[in-house]
């Protein structure tokens, strides 16, 4: 990925509806005056996982072959280029955190190039309608006053953004709290239709709650002005219906109970309208489904469930395609099935006759390994998107939870295979990683797939960190003069984490070694132990000999967990940082004393140091989350060489934290990491993500803070969702960025022009 510039202009909009904020054009062919006039330019590229989050919304172009458009709960929206073979990601150039929950996607039925995006992660976050006319290569944003939830509960619902075939400039928008909105001039205005019988409940009273509003919008391509909306709200009426392209509506009667929410619907070109619903908005605790067909002509109804009536798995139906070849054709999605597994059904004969596809398909994951997930890779599980090619009705694709998987086979009978689609996505939210001394470059914590030790960017590691499997990472550290020594600590989604929740490594993260520690006292509350949540964070001395555990009470072993002494002078949960030479030294905060406490011994024993030069107040420090990053850093290549962030001001100590000095104050800071030092420079270099003049990026600096270069440019900011960043402690000008759902980003200098 190529770094390239894309400034951001004001278009001036005449008329604009009131309800509209400002369209913002980016364009990718001129140049952005930086805030920093000499920025250092970069090279950009993705760290292979593939796939790895939820992507629920898969939309073929019905104008062109071979093109495809898929959208991400936190992770922007991408392009399938066919010639490339690979996925192209749309939204690396937003720098809105909210733009990178994707709502809905809509494929112009005319025109290949032009696509739209309703972006918003959720209610309480900025929203936005991006057109593009150009395959995703510029874009004009609208900001609008309906709220979104792309990732909010319900995400799997749509498409809600739909183009009307025989005006593609007109656009409706299904919203989940504000009722249905219209669009005359290519999505730049936005009105409300008073018309439409729901007016949306509004926002909800609790901000951890919502709706699922109006779950699509489905124009019929042979009838002009025929729309079909569905209510995923409570009520007596689900299906509503205009024959003149909106202005007025009326509830179809008819259908399922009225308990079942609509969640998916497709017109086929008979002009049946096939209807997935589910007892939920999912996509978590969702018990029962069906799937309805409708024929507008006759105002008929027919349901064509796979499995009815009492001994029904429980779980419901989301993902619905018919085949462009043949209306007869359909598929449709389980979702929340656990038992046996979610699948996919597949129909020749308009819903008659089923044919369920995991007892015959195979699941080929030999370019994204973590997908077996420690045994077998199964078909998946919140299959809450799919698509039948309308150019190739024997290629097919589903969604999951992790992956989205892809065949060429759907209409063969015996087995069929499917791998993994996922050639340029990259959808992970990253919560840890460290830069080694030695061993791997980068070894890895993620959310939800463990994390891994990374050999080769550009292939997809062999295995997640097993033994234990912790479906979150929480905490990384590798011992400086010893980097092949590693430790970990995580969770599962399990209230308590099966076994423990620690472990450790002899081979730089390559095979790991449960650690357990003693049995902690029970909590008054009844509230479980930190060890049995992932909440103990796990650090490791200089030389990999003493690992120390924040138990309740702070626990060091030197044997490898065979024996434990407590620690003191150490409050428990306060996140220790072990000196990456001197391997007697560790830090810590104490915030309830408000000063910075140091180990001699090997961790053993704290003691305060005098913290000569920082503020009265350190609490701006403290972070209870268990993902969040020890408030002190030490520098891999010096001992004593420390660095501490207060409310977005550095400090540094070169002397173990007996004396501090502040910083330059150009920049504030937010996260930060510590890199090789520059050629002829005796100090760790610094990667940022904060703000300077107005501008928030990320930097550089190579003098100790003083001065700060940006180092991104406007075609890669990926939402500046960033929750981890690093330098490399062997290799000056390396930064790795840990996303908050665009997965690990790295960036290398771009040589200067005439050098390799």
């Amino acid at each position: 990925m190529s770094a390239r510039s894309i400034s951001f202009a004001i278009a001036a909009v005449g008329a604009v509806a009131a309800a509209c904020g400002p369209v913002v054009a980016r364009d990718a062919g001129t140049h952005l005056s930086s805030a920093s006039s000499d920025a250092v330019p970069y090279d950009w590229r993705s760290v292979r996982v593939g796939g790895g989050g939820f992507t629920p919304g898969l939309v073929f172009s019905p104008v062109e072959r071979g093109l495809a458009w898929l959208r991400s709960d936190m992770g922007g929206a991408y392009r399938w280029d066919a010639r490339a073979g690979t996925w192209i990601p749309l939204q690396d150039g937003v720098a809105e955190g909210s733009f990178m929950g994707i709502e809905s996607i809509a494929a112009d039925p005319v025109d290949a190039g032009t696509v739209y995006l309703a972006a918003g992660m959720n209610r309480s976050a900025p929203a936005a309608i991006f057109r593009s006319a150009d395959y995703g290569k510029t874009w004009r944003e609208t900001r609008v006053p309906f709220a979104m939830g792309g990732n909010e509960n319900g995400r799997g619902l749509g498409e809600r953004l739909a183009i009307d075939p025989f005006a593609h400039d007109r656009l409706l928008f299904g919203s989940r709290h504000q009722g249905l909105w219209a669009s005359d001039d290519a999505g730049a205005n936005w009105r409300k239709l008073d018309a439409f019988p729901l007016a949306g409940l509004g926002l909800p009273a609790n901000r951890r709650e919502t709706h699922g509003g109006l779950s699509f919008v489905v124009f019929d391509t042979k009838v002009r002005g025929r729309v079909f909306v569905g209510s995923a709200d409570p009520g007596e009426r689900h299906l509503f219906r205009s024959d003149d392209g909106g202005r007025t509506w009326r509830a179809v009667a008819g259908g399922p109970a009225s308990d079942l929410l609509p969640v998916k619907a497709v017109i086929g070109r008979d002009g049946l309208l096939t209807i997935t619903y589910c007892d939920g908005i999912g996509p978590n605790g969702i018990t029962r489904g069906a799937v309805w067909r409708f024929d507008p002509a006759r105002g008929s109804w027919r349901d064509v469930t796979p499995i009815k009536g009492p001994d029904a798995p429980v779980g419901g139906y989301m993902g619905v395609a018919v085949a462009a070849s043949d209306s007869q054709t359909i598929a449709v999605s389980t979702v929340d099935r656990g038992k046996p597994v979610d699948t996919v059904w597949l129909s020749h004969d308009g819903g008659a006759h089923w044919d369920e596809l995991w007892k015959r398909s195979t699941r080929d994951v030999s370019v994204t390994p973590f997908l077996d997930f420690g045994g077998k890779a199964n078909f998946g599980h919140w299959i809450a998107g799919l698509a039948i090619d309308p150019f190739d009705a024997n290629h097919a694709a589903y969604v999951t939870g992790a992956t989205v998987y892809a065949t060429d086979e759907l209409q063969k009978p015996g087995t069929m295979a499917w791998a993994p689609w996922t050639q340029g996505i990259e959808q992970t939210a990253i919560i840890t990683f460290v830069s080694p001394t030695g061993g791997a470059h980068l070894v890895s914590g993620f959310g939800d797939i463990g994390g891994f030790r990374h050999d080769d960017f550009a292939v997809s590691p062999a295995s997640q960190h097993v033994n234990p499997f912790l479906s979150n990472t929480n905490t990384l550290d590798f011992g400086g003069r010893a980097p092949l020594v590693m430790v970990r600590s995580g969770n599962t989604h399990a209230p308590v984490v099966p076994d423990t929740s620690l472990a450790w490594s002899a081979d730089g993260g390559a095979t790991w070694t449960p650690l357990r520690v003693p049995q902690g006292t029970p909590h008054a509350d009844g509230s479980p132990l930190p060890e049995a949540t992932g909440d103990a964070a796990i650090t490791v001395s200089a030389d990999g000999g003493t690992f120390l555990v924040e138990t309740d009470q702070p626990r060091i072993t030197r044997d490898r967990g065979a024996t434990w002494q407590p620690v003191t002078g150490l409050p428990s949960r306060v996140r220790v940082t072990a000196d990456k030479q001197d391997a007697r030294r560790f830090y810590a905060i104490d915030f309830a004393n408000n000063r910075v406490v140091r180990s001699d011994d090997g961790g053993a024993q704290f003691h305060a140091v005098a913290g000569k030069g920082l503020p009265a107040d350190l609490s701006s420090a403290r972070n209870n989350n268990r993902e969040a990053p020890a408030p002190i850093l030490a520098d891999a290549n010096r001992a004593g060489a420390l660095w501490l962030n207060l409310n977005g001001v550095l400090y540094r100590s070169t002397d173990f934290g007996e004396s501090w000095t502040r910083t330059g104050q150009a920049i504030a800071i937010e996260r930060y990491g510590l890199g090789k030092a520059a050629p002829g420079r005796d100090v760790a270099a610094l990667y940022a993500l904060g703000s300077a003049g107005g501008l928030r990026a990320v930097w550089r600096s190579i003098d100790g803070g003083t001065t700060w270069q940006r180092i991104n440019d406007e075609a890669h900011q990926w939402g500046l969702r960033i929750r981890v960043i690093s330098g490399d402690p062997r290799q000056f000008g390396r930064i790795y960025i840990g996303t908050d759902g665009r997965g690990i980003v790295y960036g290398d200098p771009r040589p200067a022009e005439g050098t390799e």
